[in-house]
C-alpha cells in the first residue's frame, strides 16, 4: 500500500519501420512555433526576462538552482519549491502538477514517465521507470481487426482501447519518497490555486484544441471541458477545473493510493470501459497493482563525457548512445555545424541505430534484450565503418550485437507521435533531474475523468504480433510497457553531471536531443543556442529539415548524396541545464517553456 500524507497543517493548507514513417507523417506533429512561441502568454516579469533571453538565443544564468519546462506557469510553481528549500524531486511533482492542467495535451496524471536522477549526496544515478503498462485483459490482437490487419491509427487511438494503465502519479510519489525534503501536500498548492481561481489557456493549448476538435468532441466530458458551448476554448481565455483540483487535493492529503484505488480509480475504469465506439479493457486491478519500476541507467561514452538515461522499455537512452557512438570517429568540431558532411554522418548514424532499435529494442521484463551489446564501444566502432563513404548509405540493416540469447525477432512497425513534455531541474543540494512525460498523442485517447485526459499510450505497441511468423519483441502482452523514444539524458563528465538534457518529439526525440547534444559538445554552441539548432533528422531514410529554418539549405546537398529529403514542421520541447561554473538553462523556442534560476 501507498503511504497516507496528511496533517493538520496540511488541511490547512489544501484549504486554499518505413510503413511506420509513412503513417506517422500522414498526421500532422502536435502544434510548433519557430521565433518566440509563446507570444500572447501572459508573464511574470522573472519569466518575460528568461523569455526574452531564449529569444535571444542566450542562457539564463543562476548559481544555485534552475528549472526548465514547457510553460511558465508551471516552471514558477517549480522555482517555488526550490526557493523554499525544495530537492529536483520535489519541485518535479509542482511542475508535473501544473503542467496536467496548462498543458494538457501533452502530460498529466492520465499518462506515464520516465525519470533521470542525480543523487549528489550519494554520487548515485538512478532512473525510475513510470511507464504505462498494458491490462491484464489486453491481447496481442487487441489493435487487428476480424482479419488480422492492423487497424488504422486513430480508430485504434481514439476511445478506450489504447488505455494503458497510468504511471505518472505512482512516480511523483516514488521520487518524493527518495528523494524530496518537503511536505508532500506542499507539493501541489500552485496546481490547486491554478485549478480552482483559473489560468488563461495559453495560445498553444488553444491551437491544439482548435486543430483537434472534431476528435475532442466525440465525448461528452472532454467537448464539455476542451469544447464549452461547442466552440474551442480560445488563448487568453480564463477556465478553471475544480474536478482536477479536487483529486489532486485527494492525492495530496492520501498519497496516490486515492488515485489507482477508490472512486477515482472507479471512474477511470468505467470512462474506458464505457468509451462509446471503441471501449478498453483496463480494470481496477490493473491499476491496483501498479508499479513504478527502478532500473540501471543505460550510459554511452562520447568525446569526453557519458550520455546517461533511460534503458528499456525506452529505446531513447541506447538509440541516442548508438549515434553518438557511431559518430565518435568522426571530426565533427572540424565539420562544423554549417557542412552538410556533419548532417550525412549524423543522418546515416541515426539510421543504422534506428534499424538496431526496430529489431530488438522492448520491454526486457518480457523480451531477451543485447543492452550491453548495442552500446558497446567495439560493436559501435565497427557500425561507424560503415559511414566512411561520401555519400548516402544505399540500405541500412540492424547489426549483430553481443547477444546471451539465441534469439531472432522481427522489425517493429509501431507508430510514435509527439504530444509530451520534457522537465529540466537542478537543485541548490547539487541533485539533478531529467524527466520526460506524456499521453503520448495529442490530447491522448481523448477520454477525460475527474479533470484529466487518459492516455493512449498501447499505441505504441506493434499493432502486429508477428512478421512473417516471426515474433516482433514490441508486441502488445498483458503487463507490458510498450517501447518509448522519451530519452530524458542526464550527461556525465568524470563522474559529475554536466548537462540536463531532454525532449517530446516522438521517435524524432532521439534526433533532437542527440544533435542538440553534439551542438553543445561538439560546435561550441552554448546550452540555449544547441536547442535553437533546426532540425534535421533522419530515422528511416527520409532526411526531414526542418520547413522556414536554416535546415532548408541543406536540400540540394543532401540530395546529391543521395538522400530523399522532406521539408516539414518539426515539433521538439528541449529543456536544458549545463552544469558548472554556475548553471546555464535553455528552452526550445518552438515552445512556451522558459528556464528560471537563482
Amino acid at each position: 500500500m501507498r503511504p497516507i500524507f496528511w496533517s493538520g497543517a496540511l488541511l490547512a493548507s489544501l484549504a486554499t519501420p518505413l510503413i511506420a514513417q509513412q503513417a506517422a507523417d500522414a498526421v500532422a506533429p502536435e502544434t510548433a512555433t519557430i521565433g518566440p512561441g509563446a507570444a500572447g502568454l501572459v508573464l511574470s516579469d522573472a519569466a518575460s526576462a528568461a523569455m526574452a533571453s531564449r529569444n535571444a538565443g542566450e542562457p539564463v544564468l543562476a548559481d544555485d538552482w534552475m528549472v526548465a519546462a514547457a510553460n511558465p506557469l508551471a516552471v514558477e510553481a517549480g522555482a517555488r519549491v526550490l526557493r523554499e528549500g525544495g530537492t529536483a524531486a520535489d519541485a518535479m511533482v509542482a511542475v508535473q502538477t501544473v503542467l496536467g492542467l496548462v498543458e494538457p495535451q501533452s502530460s498529466g496524471l492520465g499518462g506515464g514517465a520516465f525519470l533521470v536522477y542525480y543523487d549528489a549526496t550519494t554520487g548515485a544515478l538512478s532512473t525510475l521507470d513510470g511507464r504505462e503498462t498494458a491490462p491484464l485483459a489486453a491481447t496481442p490482437t487487441l489493435f487487428q481487426d476480424h482479419n488480422g490487419e492492423p487497424l488504422k491509427f486513430f480508430d485504434a487511438v481514439v476511445g478506450g482501447r489504447s488505455v494503458g494503465t497510468p504511471g505518472t502519479p505512482a512516480l511523483m510519489e516514488t521520487a518524493h519518497r527518495k528523494w524530496g525534503k518537503s511536505n508532500w501536500g506542499g507539493l501541489f498548492t500552485d496546481a490547486i490555486r491554478l485549478a480552482e481561481l483559473g489560468f488563461a489557456v495559453s495560445p498553444r493549448m488553444a491551437e491544439s484544441i482548435a486543430n483537434d476538435a472534431e476528435r475532442l468532441s466525440r465525448f461528452p466530458e472532454t467537448a464539455a471541458y476542451f469544447l464549452p458551448e461547442g466552440a474551442p476554448l480560445e488563448a487568453g481565455q480564463v477556465i478553471t477545473n475544480q474536478p482536477y483540483a479536487d483529486v489532486l487535493r485527494r492525492i495530496a492529503m492520501e498519497g496516490t493510493d486515492a488515485f489507482y484505488t477508490g472512486p477515482v480509480a472507479a471512474d477511470i475504469v468505467r470512462t474506458v470501459q464505457s468509451a462509446a465506439g471503441n471501449p478498453g479493457v483496463l480494470s481496477e486491478l490493473d491499476l491496483a497493482l501498479y508499479q513504478v519500476k527502478e532500473r540501471p541507467a543505460v550510459c554511452a561514452s562520447y568525446r569526453a563525457y557519458e550520455a546517461c538515461g533511460m534503458g528499456p522499455p525506452s529505446s531513447g537512452a541506447l538509440t541516442v548512445g548508438q549515434i553518438l557512438g557511431m559518430l565518435e570517429p568522426y571530426d565533427l568540431a572540424a565539420l562544423g555545424t554549417d557542412n552538410p558532411v556533419s548532417w550525412r554522418l549524423i543522418g546515416d548514424a541515426s539510421r543504422l541505430a534506428f534499424a538496431d532499435r526496430g529489431r530488438y529494442m522492448a520491454d526486457s521484463d518480457f523480451v531477451p534484450m543485447p543492452t550491453k551489446g548495442l552500446v558497446d564501444a567495439e560493436y559501435l566502432a565497427e557500425r561507424a565503418k560503415l559511414l566512411q563513404g561520401d555519400t548516402a548509405l544505399d540500405s541500412v540493416a540492424p547489426g549483430t550485437p553481443a547477444f546471451d540469447h539465441a534469439l531472432i525477432w522481427a522489425d517493429d512497425e509501431s507508430i510514435e507521435f509527439p504530444s509530451t513534455s520534457h522537465i529540466s531541474i537542478v537543485d541548490q543540494y547539487g541533485n539533478v533531474l531529467s524527466m520526460t512525460t506524456t499521453i503520448e498523442n495529442g490530447f491522448g485517447s481523448r477520454l477525460m475523468t475527474n479533470g484529466f485526459l487518459l492516455n493512449n499510450e498501447l499505441t505504441d505497441f506493434s499493432f502486429r504480433s508477428h512478421s512473417d511468423g516471426v515474433p516482433i519483441a514490441n508486441r502488445l502482452e498483458p503487463g507490458k510497457r510498450p517501447r518509448s523514444s522519451m530519452a530524458p539524458t542526464i550527461v556525465m563528465q568524470d563522474g559529475k553531471p554536466v548537462l540536463a538534457i531532454g525532449s517530446p518529439g516522438g521517435s524524432r526525440i532521439i534526433g533532437y536531443v542527440a544533435t542538440a547534444i553534439v551542438g553543445w559538445a561538439d560546435w561550441g554552441l552554448n546550452v540555449q543556442q544547441a536547442l535553437s539548432l533546426p532540425h534535421a533528422v533522419n530515422r528511416f531514410g527520409t532526411y526531414d529539415l526542418e520547413a522556414g529554418t536554416e535546415a532548408e539549405s541543406f536540400e540540394a546537398a543532401l540530395t546529391d548524396m543521395g538522400f530523399e529529403v522532406n521539408i516539414r514542421d518539426l515539433n521538439s520541447g528541449l529543456h536544458a541545464i549545463e552544469i558548472g561554473e554556475g548553471l546555464k538553462g535553455g528552452a526550445d523556442p518552438r515552445r512556451e517553456g522558459i528556464a528560471l534560476g537563482h
